[in-house]
């Protein structure tokens, strides 16, 4: 089963490296100097002093925002997460569907499974397989699951062995189980079932007895980044620490990647060398010896069947042909390893439109695509070429994308038979949503349609439809684009109500993130539209009691460079040297909501995590004149010291490198920990993080917050959850905690005045 997303390269967390590992190689030579940290004990993260610090800041926090409104809010939330009439989305193994469910009487979630018809009813009946409640109590470990890995069965048996990922915290550390779908079971490890330490890494089947395991634990090689830096071949009954090497990778790179493409007839193991976040080399193992796919190193590649797909980075020039960045190309897999390189173009991009993902069916391409931020989708058939001779495959339309939503379709099972042969090889599920549209799946079948010509004919019926949580119908999206500094025109969606007054007294929130390719699209959630677009001011009474200046909030995503709305090349105008060009974007959209009258500095705050939460750092210390509040979510803030904590030293593609010297005179430009200056009158300040955060880590939110506090900078407020991970909750009453305090904060500080101190 293949479903490919453009922006490929995983993002798993990585264990805390110490926090005074010294750079190494070249830069180690001649490193930048390292600015005066007085906070730099906070780096241990399991540290008692430590600790004791993160629980008087969250006392002190939670006195400020648990009041009476926040446990109304807190309790909305949890009633939209704990919602029983969410859609049960499902996964096709063999002839069942299988759903991993969370909610108030199964905080910790079942793994279920249930037969098609019965997922068609209202009430579908479940066979639990897994209940993570139970087995947490059973075996005192707070288990949070990440997801199932199952052993393809011989031709006509069930799919009947899985690999259950099992983290302890929440974090991206995972211990990997086998699980006897049938039985209900563990494999017991004394009886030869597998049972992997916790670790970062990844784990493919090679058969019934043998796994592929990239992995960290019992003394097995690490990257810089802390990822696993060999493979192995792992039998029954064996330890990881005695397995027989099968891959491996330089130290300074980012991580191996082991893979076994078990499709009956192109059966291949496949071995990824990440080099950094957005390059890679590509093996195939032939005659017991891994062959280099050759291509440069920033040009994606996925298998499938008897094909190859190329999605370039930047431009490809190949022979004399050059390939745009963003595009979609194919060959024959055996053809290309042979030498051939003919590529068939499936999809070029232009100024408007991106391809976002892929993904096959037996006989099908499904291509997900952007035009201005709303979805196209394309179905292609690889058995027309449109002019005969293989330059392109037939492409269709698939009529299914209402303007300003984002729809999605993939393969339901792209290894079962084709329909013609009642199988549900073609079919496909459509997931569309948008800000005020509650998410809808749907599911379609693809078919020639016989009378020859290249078409392909789709039939999609609605098979499950989300809630509406909020009084949707009372607001309207817009569109709207903003001039940044250099003369690009930056997009962005307003969610605001009817009727908006446009005189700059309303609250609004600003969500961006611009990194790594990741693009923010139109999404239902009922925790915006119940924590911010009905949530009302006061404003002064009328003679009947109304209270004619109240009004809720405006919900504002903006699309600015760095992300993948618009292909690599928005990601690429945003990388290192160039990363200011993502915060001015953001600047932009601040000051097109304010110049139209939607807001003003003290009614505007903004939100954003992870790489999220370095954008409203820069916004915090960059441009503070625009805003009255910031809500900043396990972030990057340290940019100094990132490579050395957590997984920071895998994004060095994105930032740049802080030990070399010229690269440290940019990047200081852009780490708020070290731009934070006296007498600057800063908006007010929510910080939050999870101690169990193993990818960013809880480190650069623990020093910004205490630096600021130093400096006496008024209103700063900092909240570390003790697990969760990078997610900052592991189950839905922690998500909703987590929401209603950065909505409750920014609520306060835009729509009632001051936050006091």
């Amino acid at each position: 089963m293949t479903t490919t997303a453009a922006d490929s390269a995983s993002v798993p967390g990585s264990a805390q490296a110490p926090s005074g590992t010294a750079p190494s190689g070249a830069a180690a030579e001649a490193s930048a100097p390292e600015p005066t940290d007085e906070n730099v004990w906070l780096e241990e993260i399991y540290g008692e002093e430590q600790l004791a610090w993160v629980k008087e800041q969250n006392s002190r926090t939670e006195d400020l925002l648990e009041d009476a409104d926040y446990a109304e809010l807190e309790g909305s939330i949890l009633e939209v997460l704990d919602s029983t009439d969410r859609i049960a989305m499902v996964g096709k193994r063999g002839d069942w569907y299988y759903n991993f469910w969370k909610d108030a009487q199964n905080p910790k979630g079942l793994w279920r499974r249930t037969t098609w018809e019965s997922y068609c009813t209202d009430s579908p009946e479940w066979d639990v397989l897994l209940d993570v409640d139970a087995l947490a109590a059973a075996e005192g470990q707070e288990w949070v699951f990440h997801g199932a890995t199952f052993l393809r069965p011989a031709a006509g048996e069930p799919y009947r062995l899985a690999l259950l990922a099992l983290s302890p915290d929440g974090g991206d550390a995972n211990r990997y189980r086998e699980f006897d779908v049938e039985s209900r079971t563990f494999v017991d490890p004394a009886h030869g079932g597998f049972d992997l330490p916790t670790a970062k890494g990844n784990v493919s089947w090679l058969d019934a007895d043998t796994l592929l395991v990239a992995s960290t634990a019992e003394g097995l090689p690490k990257t810089a980044s802390s990822y696993a830096r060999t493979a192995v071949t792992l039998k029954r009954g064996a330890s990881l620490a005695d397995a027989p090497l099968l891959f491996e990778v330089p130290e300074q790179h980012m991580m191996a990647v082991v893979a076994r493409d078990s499709t009956p007839g192109f059966e291949r193991t496949f071995a990824v060398d990440y080099i950094d976040f957005f390059n890679r080399k590509n093996l195939v193992l032939r005659d017991g010896s891994w062959l280099e796919i050759d291509l440069p190193t920033d040009v994606n590649v996925s298998a499938h069947r008897e094909w190859l797909l190329f999605r370039p980075q930047q431009d490809w020039k190949l022979g004399g042909t050059t390939y745009l960045a963003g595009s979609l190309l194919a060959c024959g897999f055996e053809e290309y390893l042979a030498g051939k390189r003919e590529l068939t173009v499936l999809f070029s991009p232009d100024a408007r439109t991106s391809l976002q993902s892929w993904s096959w069916t037996r006989n099908f391409l499904l291509l997900n695509l952007l035009t201005d931020v709303s979805s196209e989708i394309r179905v292609l058939d690889p058995s027309c070429p449109v002019d005969g001779h293989g330059s392109a495959w037939a492409s269709t339309p698939l009529d299914a994308c209402p303007p300003l939503h984002d729809v999605n379709a993939y393969a339901v099972d792209d290894e079962d038979t084709a329909a013609s042969d009642g199988g549900a090889g073609d079919d496909f599920w459509l997931v569309a949503t948008g800000f005020t549209t509650p998410t809808t799946l749907l599911r379609g079948t693809l078919e020639r349609n016989g009378e020859g010509t290249p078409a392909v004919v789709s039939r999609q019926a609605v098979v499950k439809s989300s809630p509406s949580f909020f009084a949707d119908g009372d607001y309207e999206v817009q569109q709207h684009f903003a001039v940044s500094d250099d003369g690009t025109r930056v997009p962005y969606f307003q969610v605001a109500a009817r009727g908006l007054a446009l005189d700059g007294q309303n609250p609004t929130q600003l969500s961006g993130y611009g990194g790594f390719e990741v693009s923010r699209t139109p999404a239902y959630s009922g925790t915006v539209g119940r924590a911010w677009l009905e949530r009302r001011t006061t404003g002064a009474s009328g003679t009947n009691g109304s209270t004619p200046h109240s009004r809720g909030g405006v919900y504002v995503v903006a699309n600015i460079r760095g992300g993948g709305e618009y292909g690599p090349a928005w990601h690429r105008a945003a990388l290192q040297e160039n990363r200011h060009k993502a915060y001015q974007d953001f600047a932009a959209v601040a000051r097109d909501l304010i110049s139209r009258g939607v807001t003003s500095r003290e009614r505007l705050g903004c939100v954003g995590g992870s790489n999220g939460g370095l954008l409203v750092g820069n916004m915090l210390t960059r441009y503070p004149e625009l805003f009255g509040a910031v809500s900043c979510g396990v972030p990057l803030l340290d940019m100094r010291r990132y490579t050395r904590l957590s997984a920071g030293h895998s994004w060095i593609a994105e930032y740049g490198d802080p030990d070399v010297p010229e690269q440290w005179e940019y990047i200081r430009t852009f780490s708020p920990y070290h731009m934070l200056k006296d007498g600057v009158e800063y908006p007010e300040t929510f910080i939050w993080t999870a101690t169990s955060d193993d990818r960013v880590g809880p480190v650069q939110a623990r020093k910004m917050a205490a630096r600021m506090l130093a400096m006496g900078i008024p209103n700063v407020w900092f909240h570390e959850a003790l697990e969760g991970g990078h997610a900052g909750a592991s189950d839905n009453r922690q998500a909703a905690a987590l929401q209603a305090r950065s909505q409750h904060f920014l609520w306060k500080a835009l729509a009632s005045g001051p936050v006091p101190g």
